[in-house]
């Protein structure tokens, strides 16, 4: 966004981090608790929520009453909030709610600031494991127990030398799915049920690639400012803007983006 000087950069990466603060002390009391519920947004399905999200996302959306009264925020359970300043701070509380009542750490609490253009910055934090990685405004790292460091995605590689992850077997439609089951074919290792975790690992260099399908704006946002920050790519299946959810490609670099992208995108829309 046009008109952010440094000072401001620094006061907003310095809001975010407060946000993810506040959301590990809201979610941590939670996290593998006796009698945790969760009631069920779906009809048909399940889609969890539990206190833990709530009161995660009202902790950052007070924060933010405070510190940026004027900014927007675009929130998973409480939804949208309008602010004047041009500025959206895009808000997951609980990104992975079916890992978090399961007891696996693959679960994060997802913060990006955006503009009408897409993310600027991002932090994808893991409260239990204490990891939190960041990307935007020309940084791009992460803390955690063994201490902070640079984020770099992987080298360019093929796909039979590639790590692919997803969320679900069940990717989307049935075309959908067999698109993943195409990419998915050609790499040399598929992992399943990572949640927002993926991403942050490909920030990290861990992996090649994440392909999913069906997801809305707040699951993505913070993933795209981090990775993009890292070195990465992330488009739709069409090679498009990502930010608005939908079919998600995120790669490591140009080959393997190139390589996922020629595949996907053959599957109808």
């Amino acid at each position: 966004m046009a008109g952010l000087t440094s000072t401001d950069k620094v006061a907003l990466i310095a809001t975010a981090n407060a946000l993810a603060d506040a959301a590990r002390e809201a979610i941590l009391p939670w996290f593998r608790a006796a009698g945790l519920a969760a009631d069920n947004k779906l009809a048909d399905g399940f889609d969890p929520v539990t206190q833990a999200d709530r009161a995660a996302e009202q902790a950052m959306r007070d924060i933010l009453a405070q510190m940026r009264p004027h900014d927007t925020i675009i929130g998973e359970e409480f939804g949208l909030t309008q602010g004047s300043s041009g500025l959206s701070w895009v808000l997951d509380p609980v990104d992975g709610t079916r890992a978090f009542l399961s007891g696996t750490p693959t679960w994060g609490v997802l913060i990006a600031l955006s503009d009408q253009n897409g993310p600027l910055f991002g932090i994808i934090d893991q409260p239990y494991i204490g990891e939190r990685f960041w990307g935007g405004f020309g940084q791009a790292g992460m803390r955690g127990p063994q201490g902070e460091a640079a984020l770099q995605v992987r080298a360019a590689r093929p796909l039979s030398e590639s790590i692919l992850f997803t969320t679900f077997p069940e990717v989307g439609s049935a075309d959908e799915q067999a698109g993943f089951r195409a990419v998915a074919a050609q790499t040399r290792l598929v992992r399943y049920g990572m949640d927002c975790y993926a991403y942050a690992l490909l920030a990290a260099g861990q992996i090649d690639l994440v392909i999913e399908a069906g997801l809305s704006n707040y699951d993505v946002h913070a993933p795209i400012a981090v990775i993009e920050a890292a070195g990465g790519i992330v488009t739709d299946w069409q090679g498009g803007p990502a930010h608005h959810g939908g079919r998600i490609l995120a790669a490591a670099g140009a080959q393997q983006h190139a390589a996922a992208l020629a595949i996907l995108c053959q599957v109808p829309a």
